[in-house]
């Protein structure tokens, strides 16, 4: 598993999605990406690579209505492979099963392509590449000098023709991407709030924060305009995700420093429940 992704150092671990037809969302997560599906009843589905630890939850809407536009919300979830031996393997099955692609990329910092669930929840399947490439420039990433479209070839050729039979069972969710409606507040949610560092400004459109300096475990955009509303409580997309602190920061850290903020929260079974300024519920856990 990642280093990035473990304690000592804080991550993302599971995020849970809000659908209309769990049948058809369960469908497609665990016969065309082919995860397994750990428990499976009329209003929930909870999906993993190894059949322990939970990377996507699904929980059917009562009265649900679609992916609204220019809201908050989920830009996409981040399905991290172990290596680009199992991308390339991925992305010769898409190729061949003719799975509809949103683009595929090279960051410099990771490769990944991109594509949607049935009920137009963002998906990015990636590689990292490897750490001591990346390039730190006073304590932020360098991700311009090297982002560009993906070699294809070169990642399909790393698939050594072994056929892709199932998303690799050391797969995690390496990021959460969300739509927000500003950044100032934002920062200081998961700055000051959280304990998170920023390592990628990109100013006016989006920040990236990350425990540990990873890449990024979470990122704020605000490509649906400043001021972009909260989705409907009943609509499709993002019901909210989980956060693993770091060993160093104590859940009492994170109240005292949210309640310093005036940011929300409740105590719930040894969790935090709080929301970001643009109203992206999240869990946060030890």
């Amino acid at each position: 598993m990642s280093i990035y992704h473990q304690q000592p150092i804080g991550f993302v671990s599971q995020v849970t999605l809000q659908v209309i037809d769990l049948e058809k969302s369960v469908n497609f997560y665990k016969n065309v990406l082919r995860m397994k599906v750990d428990q499976h009843d009329a209003s929930t589905a909870h999906l993993s690579a190894n059949g322990r630890d939970t990377l996507i939850s699904l929980i059917k809407l009562e009265n649900g209505v679609k992916k609204q536009s220019r809201r908050t919300g989920l830009y996409h979830l981040a399905l991290l492979l172990p290596n680009r031996k199992e991308l390339g393997k991925i992305l010769q099955y898409f190729i061949d099963q003719k799975v509809p692609l949103q683009g595929a990329s090279d960051h410099g910092i990771s490769e990944a392509v991109y594509l949607t669930d049935p009920e137009g929840n963002g998906i990015e399947i990636a590689a990292d590449t490897d750490p001591s490439t990346w390039k730190w420039v006073n304590g932020q990433l360098d991700v311009f000098s090297d982002n560009g479209p993906m070699d294809v070839r070169d990642v399909l050729n790393h698939a050594d023709k072994e056929p892709y039979l199932n998303l690799h069972e050391d797969t995690i969710v390496g990021h959460i991407h969300l739509h927000g409606s500003e950044l100032k507040n934002t920062r200081k949610f998961y700055e000051e709030g959280l304990g998170m560092d920023v390592v990628i400004d990109l100013p006016y459109q989006a920040l990236f924060f990350s425990y540990g300096n990873y890449h990024h475990h979470l990122a704020v955009n605000v490509w649906n305009g400043i001021g972009a509303l909260k989705p409907a409580s009943n609509s499709v997309g993002l019901g909210h995700f989980e956060i693993v602190l770091p060993i160093y920061i104590s859940m009492d850290q994170i109240k005292q420093n949210l309640r310093k903020l005036n940011f929300d929260f409740k105590d719930a079974d040894h969790k935090i429940l709080t929301q970001d300024p643009s109203g992206n519920s999240i869990v946060i856990k030890k």
